[in-house]
């Protein structure tokens, strides 16, 4: 008897699989379910609908249905207008505007969707918010970027998606992956394009911990550096500022990453041109502008102001003519592309996608 079993079992296992090709129909015993990749959905946060907007406009899908309202004690309310089962879900949220209201209903927005089971939850946030307070700087301070972090993670965030953060030890307040990408290719561009004699240019830093920033920057385009060495009594104003570097008889590039109150760009713009700097531009990557910042950029003597959308500035684009916009949600696009088909992000630190 185990004989004949073992010849039956011989017999199947040499069948020729070829053969069931001629048949009409696959026997049921060769159905397997087909392996199902998770659909993408991208959810915009009400910070910078505009942004979210040309992400899904660049990938070539519809932005998810999503309600968000405050009851009268403004409280926020988010309901999902679809079903996120087993999706691949991006909620894009900036860091401005009204930060705390905006911080709050994303997190309310990623718990949502987690437990309506969405397979997985990346938050998508352009300009992270509290990232100045990254350090105790001095007695009984909070190190409210960490606090930030863990709000995301006990939300249910299993990815965050940022860009150009003010201190990239940021990404080691998190235990799941952060991908903190960068404007500096698109700022590159920007230089080689829109400056005709950015080979007669200096870069220059508004302050020290800018200088890693600056010289990779220098680097690329291979021309000279200098820092702006300051000192501030308190937040949000400038004590006293010391130029290291020669720029006489050049284009002074500032360069950082990120202006609130514009203090120290427009006296670092006083200060270059005091030592000699033909023209003054300043790139910024987040461009808060806030109080009274856009009266300082008209009233300072900078050629142009040149910020990147990651935080909205078509009123402040109407405020002021010297501030112009860099476009980043090609490079925003392409990362969330690359993480849902499970692709290296690295390319983009160096390229900006066409």
């Amino acid at each position: 008897m185990l004989g004949s079993v073992a010849k039956e079992k011989s017999d199947i296992t040499t069948l020729d699989i070829n053969c069931l090709a001629l048949l009409p129909s696959d026997p049921p015993w060769l159905e397997y379910p087909p392996l199902r990749m998770p659909n993408i959905k991208i959810f915009s946060g009400s910070s910078h609908p505009d942004l979210a907007q040309r992400v899904v406009d660049r990938l070539g899908i519809d932005l998810g249905k999503v309600v968000t309202k405050k009851f009268s004690n403004l409280e926020t309310c988010v309901e999902i207008g679809e079903s996120v089962r087993g999706e691949d879900v991006y909620i894009v949220q900036s860091g401005c505007g009204e930060i705390n209201d905006n911080l709050m209903e994303m997190l309310i927005m990623i718990n949502a969707c987690k437990i309506a089971s969405a397979a997985r939850v990346t938050a998508v946030i352009p300009c992270f918010p509290y990232a100045r307070q990254d350090k105790k700087d001095k007695s009984r301070a909070p190190i409210s970027a960490k606090l930030v972090a863990n709000m995301l993670s006990v939300a249910g965030a299993d990815h965050i998606i940022t860009m150009d953060l003010h201190a990239s030890q940021i990404q080691g307040f998190f235990d799941i992956p952060v991908d903190n990408l960068y404007a500096e290719p698109a700022v590159l561009k920007w230089i080689r394009e829109n400056i005709p004699e950015w080979r007669n240019a200096i870069i220059v830093s508004p302050d020290a911990g800018g200088a890693k920033r600056v010289t990779s920057i220098a680097d690329r385009l291979n021309i000279e550096f200098a820092l702006i060495h300051k000192e501030r009594k308190k937040a949000n104003e400038v004590a006293s500022m010391v130029l290291v570097g020669d720029v006489k008889d050049r284009i002074a590039i500032l360069v950082d990453d990120m202006a609130d109150t514009c203090g120290t760009i427009c006296h670092a713009a006083e200060k270059l041109m005091e030592a000699g700097a033909t023209k003054t531009y300043a790139i910024l990557t987040h461009g808060i502008f806030s109080g009274p910042a856009v009266s300082r950029i008209n009233n300072a003597c900078f050629e142009a102001v040149v910020v990147t959308n990651t935080i909205p500035q078509e009123q402040h684009m109407k405020d002021s003519t010297k501030i112009q916009l860099i476009d980043v949600s090609n490079i925003l696009a392409e990362a969330i592309r690359r993480t849902h088909n499970g692709e290296s992000v690295s390319f983009l630190f160096n390229s900006v996608p066409l």
